[in-house]
């Protein structure tokens, strides 16, 4: 991996988050809602990092094409969200392993929720 691909997050500090959470989420409003919910979440700069990242849970921007070629490869629980207008994205997404796929708007209101759901803390 070059420098321009390090991950910058340390999953063996103490964080306040009881799960590690590792997210391919390009847009920048998206990120900002996403560290709201959660400060400790670590974002990538490339899908492929996503590959051999050991964490709780995966969160993928399901917009962008790369993302589903590499979803069955990925070993962490996944969560994603794309367009609620997108139907053929999320049937492949469920297909090729994402836990849960909703829409944007519903995924980033029940964050928490889904998160619990999917990691089953409650």
């Amino acid at each position: 991996m070059g420098e321009d691909n390090i991950i910058e997050c340390d999953f063996d500090e103490k964080t306040l988050n009881p799960v590690s959470v590792a997210a391919f989420v390009p847009d920048l409003m998206d990120q900002s809602k996403l560290r709201l919910a959660m400060p400790d979440i670590c974002f990538v700069k490339e899908v492929s990092e996503l590959i051999d990242i050991e964490v709780d849970l995966v969160v993928v921007d399901l917009s962008k094409s790369e993302v589903l070629e590499v979803l069955n490869i990925i070993d962490s629980k996944i969560v994603g969200f794309v367009s609620h207008i997108d139907k053929e994205v999320i049937a492949l997404a469920e297909k090729a392993g994402c836990e849960k796929v909703l829409p944007r708007s519903k995924f980033f209101h029940d964050f928490h929720s889904l998160v619990n759901g999917v990691l089953k803390l409650n």
